[in-house]
């Protein structure tokens, strides 16, 4: 298959069941152009029998036993059998040592089922071998678990207490990280003896916690600190568990209506509401930011960004309707929430077209305004839908239906650079067809293909080696090689010179200081840019970001 097959292949499958030749020409410009792609899954399964589009799935373990367990376990081997990367949350599985009822026995705990899964995601790689199974566990800190949880992918141990092919991520309420800043206690507890703590967040989940604490000064207590350098130390071995916070996350949803979000995904960007009779489904697609630089003028096209924002939106809501879900779970949930996550690639390039340093003045307002525009142009979008479709079900009683936007969960006030009050008009008349429309998922292998750095992320290196199942490559920062052509400074020496310094510019000899700002790594950049640039854009995402930062 060519390229160009690819993108039509494609084109045709997201414009929908309904022949639309207009439609399916606008796609395939937009798409084979290189303004915006679909995630990797719906690259692959476009158009074949079993057209499996969805990027991830979020799964609630059925319940604390057996039954439940191995059902999930089945789930995921279906989901990942069709090219699905899994989150999966386990707080309702009791603890090591707690009690069984039927038996009298003590549980085995979490962990031992762990293994099961890792082999799981070990034999059942996805679609074939196109990529390996991968599951990320979602846990929360109160889980008496927890300190046998952040070992399993440590390299050193006994292997039975290992599963080093899962991926492992935290669902953090905001009480653990006063607890932490207060150097105070931290409670380990069990929901078989402790009852609704996963199901409660903010101060609701506080009080409950603090009931059990009260009532039950037999459970196990740890200083939150110490608990805290055991993550930190677990993050420094194996870059993992990652960090995300639920209480945020609840109250900033436009899903909160329909109940407690639990987890998120493999890459931490998609936060929707999973319980055992609804796995959540989320189809992705992300826009290629360079390509609406305007060099002639040296600006950036905010106009034609938010045409092909509601372009992709419009083809993400279509695969919602084509798309074969491997269980009833998934088509369940989807159906009656339609979220979807349109993001971005190549945030770095676009500063490198405009010669401006990622950490300048103007490269934060050019970030803010990209965010609104998409988010503007995916909701008018969803309105558009829903005129035509109506809202999705679960439509009532969210906030959008009460006339709130992202940005006013934020209490953040949006520029005058789009109409949000006419908007909110045609939201109260019409209502949307999608829960959610925005995340920013990490891009890396469709960054690769249309030639864009990942996300938003700064670049590692201005020269570096990437493996794929495909072999190695190496890449060379192609705006860097255009700037230093120009001033005749492209040659083998320099080449060897930004090798031998790792990527790196700024010690090598007569490098013009201009260049110098603008071509830094993440490694000479205050990560503090990254944070901010992250609180920034956030009120304009109703899903999250998959942020790294780099130590």
């Amino acid at each position: 298959e060519r390229p160009q097959g690819l993108w039509m292949r494609v084109a045709i499958t997201v414009s929908g069941n309904k022949f639309d030749a207009e439609k399916v020409k606008m796609t395939y410009t937009a798409i084979s152009r290189g303004y915006y792609t679909h995630a990797t899954p719906t690259l692959f399964n476009s158009g074949l029998k079993m057209q499996q589009l969805s990027s991830c799935f979020l799964i609630g373990m059925e319940e604390d036993s057996i039954e439940g367990i191995f059902n999930t376990i089945k789930d995921c081997a279906l989901i990942s059998k069709t090219a699905g990367g899994i989150g999966l949350h386990a707080h309702n599985i009791r603890a090591n040592g707690s009690n069984i009822k039927s038996t009298n026995g003590k549980s085995n705990g979490l962990i031992p089922f762990l293994k099961i899964f890792n082999e799981t995601a070990r034999s059942v790689d996805q679609g074939g071998g196109k990529r390996k199974g991968s599951f990320a566990v979602y846990l929360e800190p109160w889980h008496a678990d927890i300190e046998k949880f952040l070992e399993l992918r440590k390299n050193t141990g006994a292997e039975e207490f290992r599963a080093r092919d899962l991926f492992y991520a935290l669902w953090i309420p905001d009480i653990f990280m006063k607890r932490v800043e207060n150097d105070e206690d931290w409670t380990l507890m069990s929901e078989n003896e402790c009852p609704g703590l996963s199901d409660n967040y903010g101060d609701a989940f506080d009080k409950l916690y603090g009931k059990y604490e009260k009532e039950l000064p037999h459970l196990p207590k740890i200083k939150a600190r110490e608990l805290m350098s055991k993550i930190i130390e677990a993050q420094i071995e194996t870059g993992q568990p990652y960090m995300l916070y639920k209480d945020s996350i609840n109250k900033k949803s436009n899903q909160k209506n329909i109940g407690v979000i639990k987890s998120s995904n493999l890459c931490a960007e998609i936060v929707e509401y999973s319980e055992k009779n609804e796995t959540a489904v989320c189809n992705l697609a992300s826009i290629a930011l360079p390509k609406f630089v305007n060099k002639k003028e040296n600006k950036y096209e905010y106009k034609k960004l938010y045409e092909v924002a509601k372009l992709a939106i419009k083809n993400l809501d279509e695969v919602i309707d084509i798309n074969f879900y491997p269980t009833d779970k998934t088509e369940r949930s989807n159906n009656l929430h339609r979220p979807v996550g349109l993001g971005i690639q190549g945030l770095a390039d676009v500063f490198f077209l405009l010669k401006i340093p990622y950490d300048s003045e103007k490269a934060l307002e050019i970030n803010k305004k990209i965010f609104e525009t998409i988010y503007f142009g995916a909701i008018e979008a969803s309105v558009e839908i829903a005129k035509e479709k109506g809202a999705y079900s679960s439509y009532k009683g969210s906030p959008l239906s009460e006339g709130k936007l992202q940005f006013d969960l934020w209490n953040v006030k949006p520029s005058d650079l789009w109409d949000w009050d006419s908007l909110r008009e045609k939201i109260k008349k019409y209502g949307v067809r999608n829960s959610l429309t925005t995340a920013c998922m990490p891009t890396a292998s469709t960054g690769i293909i249309l030639g864009n750095t990942e996300t938003f992320q700064i670049q590692t290196s201005n020269i570096y080696k990437r493996q794929t199942l495909s072999g190695e490559f190496l890449l060379v920062n192609r705006h860097l090689v255009k700037e230093l052509t120009k001033r005749n400074l492209w040659n083998k020496a320099m080449r060897d010179n930004i090798i031998l310094e790792n990527g790196s510019v700024q010690n090598i000899p007569n490098f013009p200081p201009d260049l110098k700002e603008i071509y830094k790594t993440v490694w000479e950049t205050s990560q503090r840019t990254v944070i901010d640039m992250a609180a920034d854009r956030a009120p304009f995402i109703d899903q999250t970001q998959s942020m790294n930062l780099w130590l």
